[in-house]
């Protein structure tokens, strides 16, 4: 029986050995969301466009929520908020899809040759994807109402590859247990939905009493959201210590998700 090696070296050879078939793998899933379409990859757009547009009316207008009270302006409820819906999506398509991306390519689990571990990066680039062209609406939104973004936003990838490594290590471990467990699919769903209201979306940590904010911290995304907002809205710098131990603690998820993939997909075949 083959061995599939689960060290951390093989974890990051493994998605520069097979770049080409990641690429070409993301491309088609992106491609294939839109296939048929009239507009084709322009929904990629007009998507985040419409939802921004949706936000301002309804939490600006119809809840006449602000971000904080010192400010009446209704469309920075809007950028803030659609700056943590942007992490958030990515993080909840991708971990949402994770548990079933085995169950649905039952074909390639019979071909030993196929890097079955590309699978959740192939689903997170395109993610991805559709996050960069949210970026862009958000990016275009602050233009027209704030003028130029502040040039900390180039501190962003600081922040969101940590967060992809933390992503990718636990798609890589619901796709292993989604094989041998299939209420899995069923259960993330629901996490997910509790994790968008106890994440600091739809509003700010400081919202909170003070007792309770300590706690919110606990939640993985939190760190990312509010440090997103820092760099595109506020113009902050990230802190720095804070993303090294993220960074770290992420490179740590990520192999530990990759090896107890590589350990458990012996017996992908024998229950599919």
């Amino acid at each position: 029986m083959r061995h599939f090696s689960a060290s951390l070296v093989e974890m990051f050879a493994s998605l520069w050995r097979n770049r080409e078939l990641i690429k070409a793998s993301a491309k088609r899933e992106v491609l294939g969301r839109y296939r048929g379409s009239a507009l084709g990859l322009l929904w990629s757009f007009f998507n985040p466009l419409f939802m921004l547009a949706v936000y301002t009316f309804v939490f600006s207008v119809v809840f006449k929520a602000r971000w904080n009270v010192a400010s009446d302006s209704k469309t920075e409820f809007a950028l803030m908020l659609f700056a943590g819906l942007m992490v958030f999506n990515l993080f909840g398509e991708s971990i949402s899809r994770a548990p079933s991306l085995v169950l649905g390519n039952v074909n390639y689990v019979k071909k030993v040759v196929f890097p079955l571990e590309i699978l959740p990066v192939v689903t997170l680039l395109s993610a991805l994807f559709h996050g960069l062209i949210s970026l862009g609406v958000w990016l275009l939104a602050h233009l027209m109402f704030f003028g130029l973004p502040h040039a900390t936003v180039l501190y962003l990838p600081l922040i969101i590859v940590p967060f992809l490594l933390f992503v990718m290590g636990l798609s890589w471990w619901l796709a292993s247990i989604g094989v041998f467990l299939r209420d899995v699919s069923q259960f993330i769903g629901t996490v997910i939905t509790v994790l968008m209201f106890m994440t600091p979306i739809f509003y700010p940590v400081t919202a909170l009493p003070e007792e309770f904010r300590q706690w919110l911290y606990f939640n993985p995304l939190t760190l990312v959201i509010e440090q997103s907002r820092d760099v595109l809205y506020w113009g902050k710098q990230p802190d720095f210590a804070l993303l090294g131990i993220y960074a770290l603690a992420s490179v740590v998820i990520a192999w530990l998700g990759f090896a107890w993939f590589q350990k458990t997909r012996k017996g992908f075949a024998d229950v599919l």
